[in-house]
């Protein structure tokens, strides 16, 4: 772990097959990451860009579009997790996440069936499954975990949201019968960038609504107290310069918990980042902030529920995007 005595860590949310071959090692080797992350989007820019997936594809000539990705997709996955599989055995977390297709994430049965063939594809314990949280989505979160597949319940913008994956992973894990590892992902920048232009003019306080809600979402989980579940702050890359690179990192910082930040965020914090714990942050601290938002017109509910619907085709588009390339 980053930080031992908070049980914080630290993931980087990139995987290419160049990285894993070099910086991925040498980031784990000195304790700076002990995870991983990936989603479509991230497997789009790697396998468009990449030229490390040729020779592969070669070989892959009569698969269909899908097959081709998840052959691609898989052998990286395989590879960081074997990588990481020292620090998991070790009780270091170790874990690689991998996502299924986001075109079923309205179907409960189809995310389950994928998500236990690509966790026996991989073959190793140290994968994580991500599932976006829908109402298909709690339902495939809860069988998973009920045979003891570790997930990641991904897209998570509203406290309603967290709630519900961790009543399933609660579920799954009383299944089970003993401790499985999961995550409840956290969205933070997003929010801010949706809102901080209106907010700026209304006079209130810019780059602190991803915070707060990051912040109630936490709490809340921490008071759930599933067994084996941690919160996940996600999204927490910052565009632009107006925010030092590690502010979500920074801000977010939090006992029990994970961040996983692009490879340039995670520099940007190991160099200049404050390593004292951020969170929990006070209700009525948050519930004030909350308050400027409404009072200067904005509908955070409306928003955060819209954040939810952009970044469930964001991530089809993104898969969309590979299966034509392939």
């Amino acid at each position: 772990m980053y930080i031992k005595d908070l049980k914080f860590s630290l993931w980087a949310d990139f995987i290419q097959r160049d990285y894993l071959d070099g910086e991925f090692k040498e980031l784990i080797k000195s304790q700076t990451i002990n995870g991983a992350t990936s989603n479509p989007a991230i497997f789009k820019n790697a396998i468009l860009n990449s030229p490390a997936y040729k020779t592969q594809l070669a070989t892959l000539t009569t698969l269909s579009p899908k097959e081709k990705y998840e052959a691609l997709a898989i052998y990286d996955i395989k590879k960081a997790a074997q990588i990481l599989l020292p620090l998991y055995e070790g009780g270091d977390d170790g874990y690689v996440s991998i996502e299924v297709d986001p075109f079923l994430s309205d179907d409960a049965l189809a995310t389950i069936e994928e998500g236990k063939r690509l966790h026996d594809a991989i073959g190793l314990p140290n994968v994580m499954i991500k599932v976006p949280a829908t109402e298909a989505g709690y339902k495939a979160m809860e069988a998973l975990v009920s045979v003891g597949i570790a997930v990641n319940a991904t897209l998570i913008f509203k406290k309603e949201q967290a709630v519900l994956c961790a009543e399933a992973f609660a579920r799954g894990v009383k299944k089970f019968g003993k401790k499985v590892d999961t995550v409840i992902s956290i969205f933070v920048s997003r929010v801010d960038r949706a809102i901080d232009e209106d907010l700026a003019k209304a006079g209130v306080a810019v780059s602190l609504a991803g915070i707060y809600n990051s912040a109630d979402i936490y709490n809340k989980i921490i008071e759930m107290d599933v067994l084996g579940c941690r919160t996940l702050f996600a999204s927490t890359g910052v565009k632009g310069d107006a925010l030092p690179a590690h502010y979500y990192v920074e801000k977010l910082l939090a006992y029990n918990s994970v961040n996983t930040a692009p490879v340039e965020t995670i520099k940007a914090f190991v160099k200049d980042g404050k390593t004292g714990e951020a969170l929990p942050i006070p209700t009525h601290t948050i519930t004030a902030h909350m308050q400027k938002i409404q009072d200067a017109g904005i509908d955070l509910e409306a928003v955060l529920d819209a954040q939810i619907r952009d970044g469930l085709v964001a991530f089809e588009d993104a898969f969309k995007e590979i299966l034509e390339s392939l």
